[in-house]
């Protein structure tokens, strides 16, 4: 049996569960996610606990438990008290500004980019900050990978926006050779 999988999963009083069919629904204070989940994956609901099964030891199913029960878990947390990433950008003149639904960045080329925020994610930027929010953890991954992607940081000088915390090895830059 999964290791992950076969722990149960602690629902708290402010969440509200509801499943019909293979669909699952949760709603919390920040909202709510639902999720399709395979047909050979059980979920059963007693004492504020979810406990996920599988129906057989097939490959398939083995591999389905614990993504499963890892997916309910994110939801639950996401819909109570939610998901949030860091990045910071470092550079002269690189700045970062939230403008709506939109945000604004100077990255050291011959234009800003501007990036459309989707649904459901929530930026704050301080000028060398940004604080990704979001009650969907794979979606506030995805909008901060894409953030991040606009400027790595590069190995020499570490310019560029990165993960708060992130380190980024830096290589020796070329030597004037003695004769």
């Amino acid at each position: 049996m999964s290791r992950i999988g076969k722990n149960p999963i602690k629902v708290p009083e402010a969440v509200n569960y509801a499943e019909s069919d293979n669909n699952v629904s949760i709603t919390g204070a920040k909202g709510t996610l639902a999720f399709k989940f395979h047909n050979d994956i059980k979920i059963s609901y007693e004492d504020d606990l979810l406990i996920v099964s599988r129906k057989s030891d097939s490959k398939e199913d083995k591999a389905l438990h614990g993504t499963s029960r890892q997916i309910l878990n994110n939801m639950i947390h996401g819909v109570s008290e939610g998901f949030e990433k860091e990045l910071e950008i470092i550079g002269v003149g690189y700045q970062a500004k939230a403008q709506g639904s939109r945000l604004h960045l100077q990255l050291g080329f011959s234009h800003d980019i501007y990036f459309d925020v989707p649904d459901g994610i929530t930026l704050v930027a301080n000028r060398t900050e940004i604080k990704v929010q979001g009650m969907d953890k794979q979606l506030v991954g995805a909008v901060s990978a894409k953030i991040r992607s606009f400027r790595p940081p590069e190995p020499y000088k570490g310019k560029g926006v990165r993960y708060k915390g992130e380190n980024v090895r830096s290589k020796q830059g070329k030597t004037v050779g003695a004769k």
